[in-house]
């Protein structure tokens, strides 16, 4: 009899062990994947009776959730969603939720790791969990300012940035969207509204054109041809090179020109300072048959080619070509063929070249922020890598001030502030539009700010008119000129 009381004594035990732990599991440890699980709908709507964190620009919300009077608790809404539509992405019953929506959605709903201790207190306590509010690095009045420069119904995107710290300062895309349209609890509603939002020609509200679009980058790529040559030893500021107007890419009877809108023809042989300044195609394609594609890919991997990124949005990594011929090497090294970077990544460029050739990680989260106001975390600056040297930097910097000084970005120029600067054009096929590019920093001595301008599948015209004047505008507003 004792022994049988004692078998059913053990089992019990072991039945409650097993049941505790297994509550306690579902409860602290799998609580992230059954919330994330797309299947569990239950908790899908439970969030949205939750009081979610707020995303914040400047110490204001521009998504927030506020009190409803319809079948949930609260509705997210967002405040000037065109402008930040790309950056916050959306919250949809209907949708899920993406872009930091998405990514931060632990930080948002209470979730975090770093929150653990609060659900811990609120689960014996009887109250109910609350996110952190999420701070952005961007500044709206830089936010606003590069908005409004690209024309309403023109693809484009627009970066700054600072390469001491890689904090962002601002990150716009047109077209843009009305992000409370996806946030309405009707799914009916929400699905006519992506409908409607879906016609819009180049637009996805599911992409971040800044981190999602692979674009050949043209001329702006030289700028990584410059870190290779001057690197192998064989270019430098002083000696002259051969420029002439016209030559066969190598191993081809196809013709490539000169920039043919510029004053490249003036000068048969000439330093890498009137080249760079009038953007001259036939010495970049001898200067890639010189180093070889392995270097200057090796070039394009420190730069952050091929490599994961998150910021902490995920960004597409940009793709240099493997296995070319020399004749696509030599149209890979002005930024066509299969080249392709995000704005991103051109814009890590341009701080790799302004910080003494280290890039700084680019970021986007200025603080993270319990419901009682403690810091729960604040990224510091970190390195991404380490590009190139000093010297070669300085020398690369040097030669950027060229397009400034009656070059290809002489419209950017302004009186007093040292600028240092390259543009691109990289033609699209045989249709005739071309994406124009201008990625640079300012002041060239101290650089405070990267910028990145981009202008999608436009006439050269247009793209000419909307780069270099508008990073005049842009380094104006910064540096209140």
């Amino acid at each position: 009899m004792n022994t049988a009381l004692r078998h059913v004594w053990i089992s019990v035990v072991a039945l409650f062990i097993l049941v505790f732990g297994a509550l306690s599991y579902i409860q602290f440890f799998a609580a992230k994947d059954l919330s994330s699980n797309p299947l569990n709908t239950r908790q899908l709507y439970k969030n949205f009776d939750l009081a979610r964190g707020a995303i914040l620009v400047d110490g204001k919300p521009i998504a927030e959730s506020v009190a409803s009077d319809d079948q949930f608790d609260y509705q997210r809404t967002y405040a000037d969603p065109k402008l930040y539509s790309h950056l916050t992405g959306f919250y949809s019953l209907t949708y899920g939720a993406n872009m930091l929506e998405g990514v931060m959605d632990d930080e948002l709903t209470g979730q975090s790791d770093s929150q653990f201790y609060n659900r811990m207190v609120n689960l014996l306590t009887g109250q109910q969990d609350e996110g952190a509010s999420v701070e952005l690095t961007i500044d709206p009045k830089l936010q606003k300012t590069a908005y409004d420069l690209i024309p309403d119904g023109q693809q484009g995107t627009i970066i700054v940035s600072e390469p001491k710290t890689g904090n962002i300062l601002a990150m716009v895309s047109k077209p843009s969207y009305n992000t409370n349209l996806l946030a309405v609890h009707s799914g009916a509603k929400a699905s006519a509204n992506m409908a409607e939002l879906l016609k819009t020609p180049g637009l996805s509200p599911n992409i971040n054109p800044a981190i999602g679009h692979l674009i050949a980058p043209g001329s702006s790529f030289k700028i990584l041809d410059l870190v290779a040559g001057l690197e192998s030893g064989k270019y430098n500021l002083q000696d002259e090179y051969d420029n002439p107007e016209s030559m066969l890419l190598p191993g081809t009877n196809t013709p490539l020109p000169n920039f043919v809108e510029g004053i490249c023809s003036n000068k048969p042989r000439a330093k890498l300072s009137f080249i760079v300044g009038q953007s001259c195609n036939t010495p970049f394609v001898a200067m890639s048959q010189a180093v070889g594609q392995d270097a200057l890919r090796d070039v394009t991997e420190r730069f952050g080619f091929g490599q994961p990124l998150a910021i902490p949005l995920r960004v597409t990594p940009s793709e240099f070509p493997t296995d070319m011929s020399p004749d696509e090497l030599g149209l890979a090294s002005i930024g066509q063929f299969n080249v392709k970077a995000t704005p991103l990544q051109m814009n890590m460029v341009a701080m790799g070249i302004a910080n003494d050739g280290v890039i700084m990680k680019p970021n986007l989260i200025k603080q993270v922020t319990a419901p009682d106001l403690s810091v729960l975390s604040q990224p510091k600056p970190e390195e991404f890598s380490t590009a190139t040297s000093k010297d070669v930097a300085n020398d690369v910097t040097e030669l950027m001030r060229s397009p400034l000084k009656g070059g290809t970005a002489y419209t950017a120029n302004i009186p007093g502030l040292d600028i240092a600067a390259k543009t691109g054009t990289a033609q699209i096929g045989k249709t005739g539009k071309v994406n124009s590019w201008i990625t640079g920093f300012a002041p060239a001595d101290d650089p405070q700010v990267a910028v990145t301008m981009v202008i999608e599948k436009t006439d050269y015209a247009t793209g000419h008119n909307l780069t270099s004047p508008n990073l005049k505008k842009i380094l104006e507003a910064v540096f209140n000129k």
